[in-house]
């Protein structure tokens, strides 16, 4: 449970666990129960069986508890987090860590399965010989009796049961028309064989398709009795085994993490489960092994892979300093971890539970749905009702309108409608959690459909963030591995961060460096030292004009041309001569040009905002293939930018990771946070990419494009059915069985084609 304060109050949110929901109905009748309260607002969910609830501070739980049970349904709140265990003594580490069981099997599920068993194995021959006259011997009808009553009666119970409970609370929902039209045909059938023609010994017995029958008292219903409850129990199941997938994404996340881990505690190791760990303990991570908790590497180096977290199939190397995510499998070497974060502070953890929240939610199209489904019912009720009368009275037929009032009572059941949301949804997010993006809620999904701008933050969006060697320039005769090496070996010793970009640069093209001697670092000018027995100087232009080394036009001319490009100049002299300048940036990631054309591909208008200088901007936007600049911004001016582009009729994305990018965020119809980022910045997003590449934003407005349009699809198909069956079952085009067998088939639809988002790439 959570709690924050609001205006108007404290307000306190809880999720509860609600049970015996068999439909749409059943969630829109306990939202709207749960709303009626005083300080109570409320999501109910049917996929995800959740009801989310923000209530006052003079609210308790136990009144929400109460109320859904008053309302004929169970609630309970998710159970604490087990507390921890007790350190350990050490195991002997050639013992493998014993890992948890497979999850119990869902015993619900198991309790549906069985029970469409047995009402399969029994309907089937009523079926069979209630439509095949050639099948029907002498007295059939009593075997058929026999075999429909366990199917009406025990395979129907749900369904019977859950109609008393709603009647008993003055409603009616999908249960209450299975149920009145299963036992209307069932008492229909029982009376035409008791009281009627249809017991005597050699009658037969035509299966139309329609409500054309003949004589009332001979007509029997049984195959409509055992059929459609097999049917409905099969949709049911087909149903529940869905969702169970359908959430299967989130459920994996939660398991990612590992189960205990060996710390650190007086110079040996202790395994303890990793509930007992705390911020700051130190632990040891093995090859192999995943890593327990969020923290930094205080020892070793390795290469970690974190696919599970950020979709990134490539192991990321990491060493000493580097901060490392829980849940991540340590690929490579032993590695000595740091705790920063435990619980539900660790990104994993968060991870979850945004994704929770995001399924939890309601988009504006199924709260339409919603709303219909709470009245469709007893409007069904009306229609059956209705359409029995006006048959009876054109007709005079009692079979005929009996016949076509109970397919208008099967056919109607709004079920579709209450799943065309959540589980696409449900895998949506899901899928989306396993690829690195997390989506904040449903009403995100709609802004991705709208935007048409997206603008970028330059750096550690579009940029790495960090200084890289760009470029550089040898004087005439200078041999550019040896500038290289003695800048390199010199800028080695020192910790600013364009001499750490120098050596980099320079290990990485050069080779190994050697060692300076006598280094001396001039404080904002440069470094001077000895390599190799050459007296050497890098720095800036000051550095070498007081040490009255002179620069030649052609390299005034380099160091000008990067300055103009947004580098960094820096000189290298050596035995009084200038030799060299070195270009070093800020690098644009590989993968940004790339991600800018996918953007484009998807109908947005890139545009790179910083607060850089204006050569600067427009040399990274020149690489990356962006036409649109904003720079020289102050961070506090982003927000501005941001509402200028709204004003002119623009729909803006904005994608940052910096604590100064979070407002423009905010502001933004569609924030996309890097993951890499500040936890201000991730907050304040729509969608939080796990892993920094700009690539994932493009696959983010992809997957939320795809959502949407399964969603609307979804709510089009379960629409469209209701819409186009409720007239054919009251005009008596539809026998009852067909119109069960057309209501299973909708739901399993919507959720098959929810289920196709499981395979986005």
């Amino acid at each position: 449970m959570s709690s924050s304060t609001v205006h108007g109050g404290p307000i306190a949110e809880v999720e509860l666990t609600i049970g015996g929901m068999t439909c749409a109905s059943c969630a829109a009748r306990i939202e709207k129960k749960l709303n009626r309260m005083d300080g109570v607002s409320a999501t109910v969910n049917y996929a995800t069986e959740k009801a989310r609830v923000s209530y006052t501070a003079d609210v308790q739980v136990a009144d929400l508890i109460d109320t859904v049970v008053r309302t004929g349904y169970t609630a309970q709140e998710p159970p604490p987090p087990p507390a921890p265990e007790p350190a350990e003594p050490a195991e002997p580490f050639g013992a493998a860590s014993e890992e948890t069981a497979e999850p119990p099997a869902d015993p619900e599920l198991a309790g549906l399965r069985q029970r469409l068993r047995v009402s399969a194995l029994l309907a089937a021959p009523v079926v069979l010989m209630s439509m095949v006259p050639a099948l029907q011997f002498d007295n059939w009808q009593w075997l058929a009796l026999t075999l429909a009553a366990p199917v009406a009666v025990w395979g129907a119970l749900p369904f019977h049961r859950a109609a008393w409970t709603n009647a008993r609370h003055g409603a009616a929902t999908m249960d209450t028309l299975v149920s009145v039209g299963t036992l209307a045909a069932f008492v229909w059938s029982l009376w035409a064989l008791f009281f009627g023609h249809a017991g005597m010994p050699g009658m037969r017995h035509d299966f139309e398709f329609t409500a054309d029958r003949a004589d009332a008292s001979s007509a029997l219903y049984l195959e409509v009795a055992a059929g459609v409850v097999t049917f409905i129990l099969l949709g049911r199941y087909l149903e529940a085994r869905s969702k169970r997938k359908a959430g299967a994404a989130l459920r994996a996340l939660l398991e990612l993490g590992a189960k205990d881990v060996a710390v650190l505690r007086a110079g040996s190791e202790v395994r303890v489960p990793v509930g007992a760990l705390a911020v700051g303990d130190r632990f040891v991570v093995r090859p192999g092994e995943k890593i327990a908790t969020d923290g930094t590497v205080v020892e070793g180096s390795s290469a970690v892979d974190a696919s599970m977290l950020t979709g990134e199939s490539v192991p990321v190397e990491v060493g000493v300093g580097d901060p490392v995510a829980g849940a991540t499998v340590n690929a490579a070497g032993r590695l000595v971890v740091e705790a920063t974060r435990v619980g539900s502070d660790t990104q994993l953890a968060r991870m979850a539970k945004l994704v929770e929240e995001a399924q939890s939610g309601k988009a504006a199209v199924q709260r339409l749905a919603d709303r219909i489904s709470a009245v469709f019912v007893p409007v069904v009720l009306l229609i059956a009702l209705g359409t029995w009368a006006a048959w009876l009275l054109a007709t005079g037929d009692t079979a005929a309108a009996f016949t076509a009032a109970v397919a208008v009572l099967i056919i109607a059941c709004p079920c579709a409608l209450g799943l065309a949301t959540p589980t696409a949804l449900l895998v949506g997010t899901g899928r989306g959690a396993q690829l690195g993006i997390l989506i904040k809620g449903p009403e995100v999904l709609e802004s991705t459909r709208t935007v048409d701008t997206v603008v970028l933050d330059k750096t550690g969006t579009v940029t790495t963030g960090r200084m890289a060697l760009a470029g550089f320039h040898a004087a005439e005769g200078v041999d550019e591995a040896e500038l290289l090496r003695l800048a390199g070996a010199l800028e080695h010793a020192s910790e600013h961060p364009v001499a750490r970009a120098v050596a980099a640069g320079a290990l990485e093209k050069a080779g190994a460096l050697p060692v300076p001697e006598g280094f001396e670092s001039v404080a904002g000018l440069g470094v001077r030292g000895v390599v190799e027995g050459r007296s050497v100087l890098v720095g800036r232009t000051r550095l070498l004009a007081e040490a009255s080394v002179a620069l030649p036009p052609r390299l005034a001319e380099a160091k000008d041309a990067a300055e103009a490009a947004g580098s960094t100049a820096v000189l290298v002299a050596w035995d009084g001569e200038a030799r060299g300048v070195l270009a070093v940036a800020d690098a644009v990631k590989e993968t940004s040009a790339e991600a800018v054309a996918r953007l484009r591909a998807l109908g947005l208008t890139p545009v790179l905002l910083t607060g850089d200088n204006r050569a600067v901007a427009d040399t990274v936007a020149r690489e990356v293939g962006i036409d649109d600049v904003i720079a020289e911004v102050l961070p506090q001016d982003k927000v501005d930018v941001v509402k200028r582009l709204q004003a002119q009729g623009r729909t803006v994305a904005m994608v940052g990771d910096g604590v100064n990018d979070a407002a423009a965020l905010a502001q933004a119809d569609l924030g996309l946070a890097m993951g890499t980022g500040t936890d201000a910045a991730i907050e304040a997003g729509d969608l939080t990419l796990v892993r920094g590449d700009l690539r994932v934003a493009a696959d983010a407005i992809r997957l939320s494009r795809r959502t949407l349009a399964t969603i609307k699809g979804n709510l089009f198909w379960a629409f469209g059915y209701n819409v186009a069956a409720l007239p054919l079952a009251a005009a008596g085009l539809l026998n009852p069985m067909i119109a069960g067998a057309a209501m299973a088939f909708s739901s399993v639809f919507v959720v098959t084609n929810s289920l196709r988002l499981r395979s986005f790439r």
